[in-house]
This record gives C-alpha cells, sequence and structure tokens, in this order.
C-alpha cells in the first residue's frame, strides 16, 4: 500500500492539498496518507519551518504532495523556506514543470521545463558590505550535466507517446518530433552559464536521436510569448527556469492550473502547485485547486499508477471543458466545487 505524505502548509496550501487528495483517494482507494508540517505557521508556533518530523515523514513516504508556504520578505533568523530546503536535504534536483492547454479555445501548447532545482542563485550565498548587496551565482558541471539527462530522456520519452495536453482533441500528436532547447545567457555570464551550456550540449551527443537547440533567456521568453509551440522540452537554470516556468503558465491560464514535480536520483519525490500561499484569497474557498489536482496526477505516474493518472487529468479536462472554473479563470465555482466535479468525471470513467 503506497504511502503518501501531505504538507499543507500555509494560505490556500490547506484548501487545495485536502481537495488533490480527495481526488487520489477517488482513483487510488488503496493510497495511504500521512500529514506532516511545514511552513511560515510552523516556524512562528515551533520555532522552525520544517520539523524533523517533518522531514522523516517525506523520507518514509512513497510520495509527498506539498501545498504552499508564506516566506517573509525580508530576513528573519532562522526562518528558511521549506520547499527550498526539502530540494536540497533530499537531493531534488530536477524540477519539472509541464504547461499543457487548459481551456477549449486556447491554443495548442505542450511543453516541459526541466529547471535545475540546486544551485544557481538559490545556494543561499549572499551577503551586505556596507550599502552593497552581493549574492553569489553557483553553476558546477555535475549538477549542469545531470539536469541535462533529465531533459533528454524526457524528450525521448515525449517522442514515443502522444501529447498530454489535456485539451487533447485540439493538439496534435508530436510523436517523432523531440528536441530540446537549452536555454541559457552565456553571452553575458560567460564563466556559470558558459559552464551550463558546455555541459548541456556535451549531454546532448548521447542522445543523436533527440534534436538540440539552445537560446539565450531574454529570446526564450520572447518566443514563448510569441510562438510557444516551438518548444518541445527547455532545460534551464534554477533562476531562468523559475521565471520561464511561471511565464509558460500564463499561457494556459495562470499559476492557479500550474503543476509540478521535484526529483532527484533518490526514492524522495516532492509534487506541489506552483502558485504559493495566495494569502489574498486564502479562507475564502475559490482558490483554484487544478494545480494541486494535476500535481497529484504527476505523483500517480511517479508511483506507477499511470492509468490512474490519465483518469485525474481527463476529469480535469471534462471539468474545464464544462466550464466549472474559479475565479482565477474569469469563472464562479469555487474550490469545493471544482473538486467535487473532477471527482464526479473521475468516478465515472470507470
Amino acid at each position: 500500500m503506497p504511502t503518501i505524505c501531505l504538507i499543507p502548509g500555509d494560505g490556500v496550501g490547506q484548501e487545495v492539498i485536502p481537495a488533490a487528495a480527495r481526488v487520489l483517494t477517488t482513483v487510488a482507494p488503496d493510497l495511504a496518507f500521512v500529514e506532516a508540517e511545514a511552513g511560515w505557521a510552523c516556524f512562528l508556533r515551533c520555532g522552525t519551518a520544517l520539523p524533523d518530523e517533518t522531514l522523516a515523514a517525506v523520507a518514509a513516504a512513497d510520495a509527498t504532495l506539498f501545498g504552499a508556504t508564506q516566506s517573509p520578505s525580508t530576513p528573519v533568523e532562522g526562518y528558511r523556506s521549506p520547499i527550498l530546503a526539502l530540494r536540497q536535504h533530499f537531493d531534488l534536483y530536477a524540477n519539472l514543470r509541464p504547461t499543457w492547454t487548459m481551456l477549449p479555445g486556447q491554443p495548442a501548447l505542450d511543453l516541459l521545463l526541466v529547471r535545475e532545482n540546486t544551485e544557481c542563485l538559490y545556494v543561499g550565498r549572499e551577503r551586505r558590505e556596507g550599502d552593497a548587496a552581493i549574492a553569489e551565482r553557483v553553476i558546477t558541471r555535475r549538477a549542469s550535466q545531470r539536469i541535462a539527462h533529465v531533459a533528454f530522456q524526457h524528450a525521448r520519452r515525449r517522442a514515443q507517446q502522444p501529447s498530454a495536453s489535456l485539451a487533447t482533441d485540439s493538439l496534435p500528436l508530436t510523436i517523432g518530433q523531440s528536441a530540446v532547447t537549452v536555454v541559457h545567457k552565456a553571452n553575458v555570464l560567460k564563466l556559470t552559464d558558459g559552464l551550463f551550456r558546455e555541459a548541456c550540449l556535451e549531454v546532448a551527443q548521447a542522445y543523436p536521436d533527440v534534436r538540440v537547440n539552445e537560446m539565450l533567456v531574454d529570446a526564450a521568453a520572447m518566443w514563448l510569448v510569441k510562438n510557444p509551440g516551438r518548444f518541445d522540452v527547455i532545460v534551464t537554470t534554477n533562476l531562468f527556469g523559475d521565471i520561464l516556468s511561471d511565464l509558460a503558465a500564463g499561457l494556459v491560464g495562470g499559476l492557479g492550473v500550474a503543476p509540478s514535480a521535484n526529483v532527484g536520483a533518490g526514492r524522495v519525490a516532492v509534487f506541489e502547485p506552483v502558485h504559493g500561499s495566495a494569502p489574498d484569497i486564502a479562507g475564502q474557498g475559490i482558490a483554484n485547486p487544478v494545480g494541486a489536482i494535476l500535481s497529484a496526477a504527476m505523483l500517480l505516474d511517479h508511483i506507477g499508477r499511470p492509468e490512474a493518472a490519465r483518469r485525474v487529468r481527463s476529469a480535469v479536462a471534462e471539468t474545464l471543458a464544462c466550464g466549472t472554473i474559479t475565479p482565477d479563470l474569469g469563472g464562479a465555482a469555487s474550490t469545493d466545487e471544482v473538486t467535487a466535479a473532477v471527482v464526479r468525471h473521475a468516478s465515472a470513467q470507470r
């Protein structure tokens, strides 16, 4: 019996993670759940944002579904982002951010952004020197090569299967058309991004069946807006990946519908919607649960339940097509109403 660790965290995480767990129970009733805590509220109560008990629960589970945490915008002694800490503690070096066409009438889109998840500017090496603030950017060959392998392996896999787009009727299959675009800024960041580019292109030689392109990050941002269909798999550094994946989410409805996975070479994997704690709407019952539900679908794929994952994605597609959508997508449905619709459609597929 697979065990799933649930970490709702702060804000709307407290609403969307129970929603996703309800959907998981519908399509995979044999799953067992344990709940753990993390986040700002946990820090204020316990003095730590990521208790040892939570780390133990994540390590023991077959997979973890993480909600959101509210982080202060100014330094607070002893506080560290729990999701960043989880990524580094368990060496979850690959952040997978799929972007699918969500709503009928949207332009067809199916791309995967593979983001290096452990270094770059997110290593936490910042300091103040008088009136100057300095951050160190760390790029290593090892981390660059292993994230490149992830990107090329996913591109190869995507070439062997139909599109995962939710609105599959509007999106032609892309079988046999795999390509990886290496996104960097090596024209300016010659040492750090130069190393990243070099390592990725070295890895590309091991995948002769996958086309490889490269693009500067500012050009990639422009082309994502102008013609996102030119991309299949994007691989890039931590900060650039953080920014570009949010931009891509805006093409299909926004952060409320964006799922993600944090994976590494070990057993631990953490799945999360990317919308944050959204304190402005927390507690109002209008948070979009789709990002968390689609993250749960990625979790099901990870634990070897592809048919259950397919049912979840299909149920989400039917729900959105029927117009049951939250205010962020222009609708009036509540979190519970969207969740109930997904559960209903998933149940009907038995």
